[in-house]
């Protein structure tokens, strides 16, 4: 592990979050997570398309131009990259 990275954190953060999104689960209603599918897909898209249109592969340099944190572009583009979309 790196210098500073304490693995007892990160394990709890990591329990903390899965349970979140447990909570969250619960919440959502079948039409909220088709509106969220359809954003994502759209969001896939535009990335893509960017990637294609410029060349450009690096999340932090994508991130401004989708409206996300570096580290969601991070997420959005190994997936896109995963399933061979680019």
């Amino acid at each position: 592990m790196g210098e500073g990275v304490d693995p007892t954190q990160m394990c709890q953060s990591l329990v903390e979050k899965m349970d979140r999104a447990k909570h969250l689960e619960s919440w959502v209603t079948p039409e909220i997570l088709v509106l969220f599918e359809d954003w994502l897909e759209e969001l896939e898209e535009e990335a893509a398309s960017l990637v294609r249109e410029t060349g450009e592969s690096d999340p932090r340099q994508l991130a401004p131009r989708l409206g996300l944190s570096p580290a969601s572009a991070t997420f959005l583009l190994g997936k896109l990259k995963r399933e061979g979309k680019i």
